[in-house]
C-alpha cells in the first residue's frame, strides 16, 4: 500500500511539473520577463526530478536480493544527489542571466494578465502538491519525496517572488523583475545545499539526530548487560540498520544471552520502530573492579544502599557478600524481600553460579541531637587519643579533636596524617586499632571517626 501510494504520488507531481513548465515557458517567452522564465527552467528541472523520484521509488522499494542485502533503499538518496546539481545549475543560470540584464539594463518585459494568472496558478499547484509529497514522505521515510517537497515549497516562494516582481513592473520599475529572478535563485541555492548535506549524510552513513545517544542509553539501562562495546547505526530509506554489539558475564546460561538479546531489540524498536536490530552478546571473564563496580550500579538502581563488599574467589566459583542498610524500624519481613530483591538483581547480572549473601543493618538517624562534652572530659579523652597514638608509628599529628555525646552515645571526631604514599588499607587498618584500644578503655565510646590527611596538606 505504501510504495503504491509513494509511486502515485511522485507521478502526479511529475504530471503536473510538466505543465507548470510548459504554461510558464510560453508565457516567458512571449512577454520576456525572466523573472516568469526562470520559473519555467525551474519548473523543468522540477519535471525532470520527479521523473528521477518516479523511478527511484520503484527501484527503492524493491527487497532485499542477493547482491542487495540491505535492500535499494539508498537510490532515493542518489536521486535526492542528483535533484540537488539540477537545483544548484539552474540557479547558477537563472543568477547570471538576471545579473546580466541588470548591468545591461535590458530589463523591459510585455506584461499580461494571463501570465500573472499562470504564475497565481504555479502557487496553489505547489502548495498542494509539496504538501501531498511530505506528508507520503513522512508517512513512508522517502528521501526522494521530501527532496521534491522542498524543491515545490522553494518552487512556491520563488513564484510569489516573481509575481511580487511582476507587480513592481506594473508600477514602473522593471528592474524588479530581473531581482525577484535573483531572489529565486537565492532560495533555489539555500535549498539546494540543504538537500544535498542530508542526502550526503544518508550516502555517508551518517546517524541521524539523537540516534545514536539514545540507543546507547537504551542498551546500557537493560538488565544484563555489563557495557555496550559497539554500536552503529545508520540509514536507508525507512530503515535504520542498528548494530549492538555487548558484554555479558561469561557464566551467563545461552537461554538468558539469546533473551537478553531479544530484550535488547524490543527495546530499541520501541523507540524506533523502523529499527533493523542486530545484537551480538560477547561473553567476557569477569575480574573483581568490575563486578564491585556493576554490584554497586545494581544497588544504586534499586535506590538501595550498601557497603563492606566483599567479592571473593572459591575455586572456580564467586562468592559476593555486602552489608545491606535499611530503616531500622523496617520489619524483618520487609527489609528481608529487599535483601533478596536485590541478590536476585545480582544473580541475573553476574551468573547463577554466583554465591551472593547479604547482612542486614539498620541505617544510622539522619540527625542524631548531641552536645559537646565538659572540657575537662574532653581533654581526657584527648589525651588518651594521642597517648594511644604515639603506638601507632605511621600515624602522626593529632588535631581537631572534638568529643560529642548523642543518645547512641559518645562519639569522637579527630585528624590525623600520614605520609601521602601509604595505602589506603594501611590507613583504615591503623585507625581502626586506635579506635578499638580507645572503646577498651574508654567503653562509652560508641565511635570515633577519623580522618586521614596526606603529610603536606593543610590542616583543617
Amino acid at each position: 500500500m505504501a510504495q503504491s501510494e509513494k509511486q502515485s504520488v511522485a507521478l502526479i507531481s511529475m504530471a503536473a511539473s510538466a505543465g507548470l513548465a510548459i504554461a510558464k515557458l510560453v508565457a516567458g517567452l512571449l512577454t520576456g520577463s525572466l523573472g516568469i522564465l526562470s520559473e519555467a527552467v525551474h519548473s523543468f528541472t522540477d519535471f525532470c526530478a520527479t521523473v528521477i523520484t518516479f523511478f527511484a521509488v520503484r527501484v527503492s522499494d524493491k527487497p532485499p536480493d542477493e547482491l542487495h542485502h540491505y535492500g535499494h533503499a539508498k537510490v532515493e538518496s542518489i536521486a535526492a544527489l542528483a535533484e540537488t546539481a539540477l537545483l544548484l545549475g539552474t540557479t547558477a543560470w537563472i543568477a547570471y542571466e538576471a545579473i546580466h540584464r541588470l548591468i545591461s539594463g535590458n530589463t523591459e518585459i510585455l506584461l499580461t494578465w494571463w501570465a500573472a494568472a499562470i504564475i497565481v496558478v504555479s502557487i496553489i499547484v505547489d502548495f498542494f502538491r509539496a504538501r501531498a509529497l511530505n506528508r507520503v514522505a513522512k508517512a513512508t521515510s522517502s528521501e526522494a519525496l521530501a527532496a521534491d517537497a522542498l524543491n515545490f515549497t522553494s518552487d512556491m516562494w520563488s513564484s510569489m517572488a516573481v509575481l511580487v516582481g511582476l507587480g513592481a513592473v506594473w508600477f514602473g520599475f522593471p528592474a524588479a523583475d530581473s531581482i525577484a529572478a535573483l531572489l529565486v535563485a537565492g532560495v533555489m541555492a539555500v535549498i539546494a545545499l540543504r538537500l544535498g548535506k542530508r542526502t550526503l549524510d544518508t550516502l555517508l552513513d551518517a546517524a541521524p539526530g539523537t540516534a545514536t545517544s539514545e540507543i546507547r542509553k537504551i542498551v546500557e539501562a537493560t538488565p544484563g548487560v555489563l557495557a555496550l562495546e559497539r554500536l552503529r547505526v545508520r540509514p536507508a530509506g525507512a530503515t535504520l540498520f542498528t548494530g549492538v554489539v555487548v558484554t555479558v558475564p561469561r557464566t551467563m546460561p545461552v537461554d538468558d544471552m539469546i533473551a537478553l538479546r531479544e530484550q535488547l531489540s524490543q527495546n530499541i524498536r520501541a523507540s524506533y520502530p523502523n529499527a533493523d536490530v542486530t545484537v551480538t552478546t560477547d561473553p567476557v571473564a569477569l575480574d573483581d573492579e568490575s563486578i564491585s563496580v556493576r554490584i554497586r550500579l545494581i544497588a544504586h538502581r534499586m535506590n538501595l544502599a550498601i557497603h563492606h563488599l566483599t567479592i571473593q574467589r572459591v575455586g572456580i566459583r564467586t562468592a559476593v557478600s555486602f552489608d545491606l542498610e535499611v530503616d531500622g524500624r523496617m520489619s524483618l519481613l520487609d527489609a528481608h524481600e529487599k535483601a533478596t530483591a536485590l541478590e536476585v538483581a545480582i544473580r541475573g547480572e553476574l551468573g547463577q553460579d554466583v554465591e551472593v549473601e547479604s547482612h542486614i543493618e539498620p541505617l544510622p538517624e539522619k540527625v542524631l541531637p548531641g552536645e559537646d562534652l565538659p572540657p575537662e572530659t574532653q581533654k581526657e579523652i584527648e589525651e588518651l587519643l594521642r597517648r594511644l597514638a604515639v603506638t601507632e608509628t605511621r600515624v602522626s599529628d593529632i588535631h581537631n579533636v572534638r568529643v560529642r555525646r548523642n543518645s547512641e552515645g559518645v562519639f569522637v571526631h579527630y585528624h590525623c596524617r600520614f605520609v601521602p604514599e601509604e595505602a589506603v588499607e594501611t590507613v583504615h587498618e591503623v585507625i581502626d586499632r586506635i579506635e578499638l584500644a580507645l572503646q577498651h578503655v574508654r567503653p562509652e565510646i560508641r565511635r570515633v571517626i577519623a580522618h586521614a590527611e596526606p603529610i603536606g596538606y593543610a590542616l583543617h
